[in-house]
């Protein structure tokens, strides 16, 4: 039975599952001096052998920090694939911190959790929530671009970020350049999660040949979402300004926000849409 909990948990069991099985400390005890079971943190085993897989050694610490718990920070981001391992403590976050012996712990009210071959961890975006503070903007690049190109994360979820590092966060964010439905798909998430009213995406209006990017018809309200690659240089900016011309004409108003200040200043976008509407910031 002790093997069968093992062959799930990367070959680990942990003092709970012991006890479950009706095994006391002095028969735990005899199994560690026979050499079945070899001490991986307190209250955590590994099972036959004391050779655990990356993934063990990151279960075992999570198992010792207490239910609730799940890896975190940088131990979290090596589990996702978003950078190679590097060796140091592993990062463990439990709604009670307990002192460990090679575990850095911390503890959270808030746990973004998920289980990522088979073992409890943030979610990717949290992991890298987490590391903002601490990582260099070229490390804090790299592994935004990978879990982007992964898919792991969205836009939105990092750009609404404002615990410690959120500055050096956006500033990465801002040096991306954008394909044209990501930047929508930003600026959508922040209207979203301002609680504002929902606009109509690409509308086509009637009688033009224009399709905005975000219409509010019973407002008269036109935002759009202008990225570099498409709007920066002089014929497009032209163009721009011809065309709100003529929805102006239409009695249209047009509001325009930009990938850099989408990423950088969210919550003035957020204000700036909320104002032209008539609305309240959630």
């Amino acid at each position: 039975m002790i093997a069968r909990i093992a062959a799930r948990q990367w070959g680990l069991v942990s003092a709970r599952d012991l006890r479950a099985l009706g095994l006391s400390r002095q028969a735990i005890s005899k199994r560690v001096a026979a050499g079945r079971l070899f001490p991986a943190y307190r209250g955590v085993w590994a099972v036959g052998h004391p050779n655990l897989p990356l993934e063990g050694r990151f279960l075992a610490a999570v198992l010792a920090c207490g239910p609730g718990a799940v890896l975190s920070h940088w131990s979290a981001v090596v589990h996702w694939g978003l950078r190679r391992w590097i060796e140091h403590d592993p990062h463990v976050t439990s709604p009670t911190k307990r002192d460990r012996a090679g575990i850095v712990n911390h503890r959270s009210d808030h746990i973004e959790g998920t289980v990522h071959r088979g073992v409890p961890v943030v979610t990717p975006a949290r992991a890298i929530c987490d590391i903002t503070a601490t990582a260099t903007v070229k490390v804090l690049r790299g592994v935004v671009n990978h879990a982007l190109g992964l898919e792991l994360v969205t836009l939105g979820q990092l750009v609404t970020y404002t615990g410690r590092g959120a500055k050096k966060l956006r500033r990465v964010l801002a040096e991306a350049a954008p394909t044209r439905s990501e930047n929508e798909n930003l600026v959508l998430h922040l209207i979203h999660d301002a609680g504002l009213p929902i606009p109509l995406v690409n509308p086509r209006l009637d009688g033009t040949s224009y399709i905005p990017d975000f219409l509010w018809p019973e407002r008269g309200l036109i935002l759009e979402a202008d990225s570099r690659r498409f709007h920066g240089n002089l014929i497009a900016r032209a163009d721009d300004a011809s065309r709100q011309l003529v929805l102006e004409r239409m009695g249209l108003r047009v509001i325009r926000t930009t990938w850099r200040e989408a990423t950088a200043q969210p919550a003035v976008v957020q204000r700036r849409i909320a104002n032209a509407l008539g609305a309240e910031v959630v």
